[in-house]
């Protein structure tokens, strides 16, 4: 399940890839890079609370290069789509 739901986030990730700088680009391919690496070692693992915070820790680093590289796209501005309300956004 949690190979489908990262196919699917990077999908989501290319398809909005074309909206951001190459190096905002390059910052969230290395982070995502880094956090498969962690998932990968977390598969290796026997089920437990360390296999689940091995996956964890890959979640927050793959978050944390997505905030940054949108930090470097936007300033620090946090754009209508992202914040879940506007024109487009239900409230």
């Amino acid at each position: 399940m949690k190979k489908i739901f990262t196919s699917l986030a990077a999908a989501s990730v290319l398809a909005l890839a074309a909206c951001q700088s190459p190096a905002a680009d390059k910052v969230e391919d290395q982070a995502e890079a880094k956090a498969d690496v962690i998932d990968d070692q977390a598969d290796a693992m026997p089920a437990g609370p360390a296999k689940e915070a091995m996956e964890q820790k890959a979640d927050v680093v793959e978050e944390q290069g997505e905030e940054k590289a949108n930090a470097m796209d936007d300033n620090g501005e946090i754009a209508p789509s992202e914040s879940g309300v506007g024109d487009t956004q239900k409230k």
